[in-house]
Parts: structure tokens; sequence; C-alpha cells
């Protein structure tokens, strides 16, 4: 969540979503809504978060001195994905302080195994994605508790030597990203995910698009995205997915996970 935009388009898509379960909510009742999910108490405190927060533009100059690191036990967070994840372990703490001090932004990557309480570089998936903090707050318990934005794939160039974990990493340039292959691919994951779900879009105007949580867009990346995080798959699957830079594969891979859910007829 970058800007207003996006949090009205979350507004909209939750309005949509509760219109298909016969729920009607007002424009403003929903922008509420959404305000209270990332724990504010209102609209207002919202707009003035998220004004406050305006994420610095990636540079690779910046990139290239380091960023912090938030290693995931358990999650695979993808880009343009909005994820509530919660922080106890000092050297994660110690790493989003620093984010916070900076640019607020922070590489999110996946533990090789989940129960390393105190993971090294080597014992983390080299993919994450670049992420920006967009909330943050501390619990009763002290943990902390972040919603956070993810941006684009990144991947670790090297090591730098902190207190907490921290690297240079680089971005992922993603392939065939608007072939025709791969929009036909994406008709094919959308049409499967439905049919799996029982969800369907017919709502939406024809072409690549979905209602719910997809974004209003006609980029099969992007898209392909912000299903995976949906899928009925293992981390270990998950994890493949964001490391598939390649579109048509990523979608391909999608498609055979999705018919391998199903139950026969």
């Amino acid at each position: 969540m970058r800007d207003f935009r996006d949090a009205k388009a979350m507004a909209h898509s939750l309005r949509d979503a509760l219109k298909a379960r016969s729920v009607s909510l007002t424009h403003s009742e929903s922008l509420e809504l959404v305000a209270r999910t990332l724990g504010l108490p209102d609209w207002n405190h919202l707009a003035a978060q998220i004004q406050s927060s305006q994420p610095v533009p990636a540079s690779p100059v910046a990139m290239a001195a380091g960023i912090p690191i938030v290693p995931m036990r358990d999650l695979v967070v993808f880009p343009h994905m909005v994820a509530p994840i919660f922080v106890g372990r000092e050297k994660t703490r110690r790493a989003i302080e620093r984010a916070l001090a900076t640019d607020r932004r922070v590489l999110v990557v996946t533990q090789r195994r989940a129960a390393d309480d105190d993971p090294s570089m080597d014992a983390l998936h080299s993919v994450g994605v670049i992420a920006n903090v967009i909330h943050n707050a501390t619990l009763l318990d002290g943990n902390l508790k972040l919603f956070i934005s993810g941006t684009a794939r990144g991947v670790v160039v090297r090591p730098v030597e902190e207190e907490f974990l921290m690297a240079e990493v680089t971005s992922v340039d993603e392939t065939n990203r608007q072939t025709v292959e791969a929009v036909a691919l994406f008709s094919a994951v959308l049409e499967a995910y439905q049919a799996w779900t029982n969800v369907h879009f017919s709502t939406q105007s024809r072409g690549p698009r979905a209602n719910l949580s997809l974004p209003n867009t006609g980029d099969p990346g992007m898209l392909a995205d912000a299903i995976a995080p949906l899928l009925p798959v293992t981390i270990e699957q998950r994890q493949q997915l964001l490391e598939t830079s390649d579109v048509v594969a990523r979608l391909g891979a999608m498609l055979a996970l999705i018919k391998g859910a199903r139950p026969a007829a």
C-alpha cells in the first residue's frame, strides 16, 4: 500500500466481496473497515499514517548499502501482498528498528527450517520480497505487530556485517510477463482456481481480472502473485513459485498445483 488509492482499492474489493454474499456496505463503511483491519481506529488515522510513511523510491545505491532482513518461519510473502506479521526475536526487532529509522524497507525471506530460532543467512532462502513497513505497533507482550506491503522480488547478493541480519540485495526482473501465452495461461489458472474454490467472478468484465483480493490489472505476473498465496500448497511450493521469475513457467506450475489439489470428478 503506497498511497491512498491502494487503500481505496482494498475498500472497493471488500465491498464487492461482501456484496457477492448479500452484505451491503457504503464506500465510507468499507473504508472504515479497512482501517480497523489494519489496526487503526478509523479511516482518518489510516490516511494520516499512509501519508506520513510514503516510501522512498528504490535506488541502486541505497540497495547496495544493505537492507534489513526479516526472516519468516512459515510465511512466503509475494509482491503486491499486504500482510500482518509479528516480531518477537530480538535480532529481527533490531532489523525493524533500522528499517523504521531509514527508508522503511525490509527484505522478507522464508527460513529453510521453521524450528530455527536464530537463523543465519545460510539458513534462509536467497530469494524473498522487498517490502515496505506501512504500519507498526508494540503489543502488550512487547512483541511488534507490523503490516508490510511487498513491492518486488529481491535476491540476496552478499551479507552485510551488522548486529542483525542485513544484506546487499538486488531486485529480480520478470520475463515473459506480457506475452500472449502468459495471458492465456492466466485465464486457465483463474478458471481452475474459481472451480476449486467454487467462487465466481461473474460481475467482472471480460479479461484476466477478478474480484475479491485480486488486483484490478491485466498484468498476468501481478495477478499470478495475487493468487499464489491462496493456493493449498506447502511453504516449499510457495517458495518455488516466488523464485520462478518466468511468468509463463510460474503460471504453468500454478495450474498444475491447482489441478493436483482438486478432487477427482
